[in-house]
This record gives structure tokens, C-alpha cells and sequence, in this order.
């Protein structure tokens, strides 16, 4: 029988919390994003390229931790609506560049912000002390090398 003094209880339940407190907020944050007609990834991209410049597809995918499959498709579908464009390199006829457009520009600025708001009012339930060292748990977390 599991207790919750048990090592497996509580890295169980932490984790339990620790996915749906993001599913929570998450979910919440991203209303804005649907309100400006993007999805998650589509805000990643757009995002990535706002503050990094133009990149090519495998540094935007390894930027927002999607798989480069995944990737061409939410730039395909933000080339449609003519928010970024593919640019060819010269020099090397395989490699694209992707580069946000003057309406990715406008429509990126305008919902960074919204998020940024929404994001500030989700962590204001905590501290800044609270938010300091979730960051800093989240980051051991992140870089903790998996056995698996």
C-alpha cells in the first residue's frame, strides 16, 4: 500500500500536480493565442523568430522542442496566411531560411503582448520568491540527464 511517505507516492504525486497546474495555465494562456486565430506551436514560431531573427527550420523546432516534422507544417500553414516566408541561402541551395513578414511582424508584437499580460496575471497567484523557485526547480528538472 502507497502511503505518502513513500518516494514513489510523492514523485507521483508531484508530477500529477506538476502536469496539471501546466495543462491549467497552459490552457488558460493560450485563449489569447486562439483569439488572434494561432495555436500553440503556431505562436512558437512566431514568437521564436520575433526575438532570435530569422532561422531555419531545425533551430525554430530544436527553439520551441517540436519535431521538425511537425515544424514544416505549422510553417506551411503560416505561410498561407502570410505571416512568415521560406528564403533560400545562396550559397546553399538546401538550406531555408524562415523570416516573419511585415503582417507576422505587426500580429506577433500586438498578441506577445496579450500573452506576456496573461502570463504575468496566471503567476501572480504565486510570489516572487514562489515564482524564483519554481523556475529554479523546473530547471533542475529540465536539465536532470534521464536513465531512460
Amino acid at each position: 500500500m502507497k502511503t505518502e511517505h513513500t518516494t514513489s507516492y510523492l514523485a507521483l504525486n508531484s508530477y500529477t500536480k506538476l502536469m496539471r497546474a501546466a495543462e491549467t495555465v497552459t490552457s488558460r494562456t493560450s485563449r489569447t493565442m486562439s483569439a488572434a486565430g494561432l495555436t500553440i506551436s503556431q505562436f512558437g514560431v512566431l514568437e521564436a523568430l520575433n526575438h532570435k531573427g530569422p532561422l531555419c527550420q531545425r533551430d525554430i523546432a530544436a527553439k520551441i522542442l517540436k519535431s521538425t516534422g511537425n515544424i514544416t507544417l505549422v510553417i506551411d500553414n503560416l505561410e498561407k496566411q502570410g505571416l512568415v516566408k521560406r528564403e533560400r541561402i545562396n550559397e546553399d541551395r538546401r538550406y531555408l531560411t524562415i523570416r516573419l513578414t511585415e503582417q507576422g511582424e505587426t500580429l506577433i508584437g500586438t498578441t506577445f503582448a496579450d500573452v506576456e499580460t496573461a502570463i504575468i496575471a496566471e503567476m501572480s497567484a504565486l510570489t516572487k520568491d514562489e515564482q524564483e523557485t519554481l523556475g529554479r526547480l523546473c530547471k533542475k528538472l529540465g536539465l536532470r540527464e534521464g536513465t531512460a
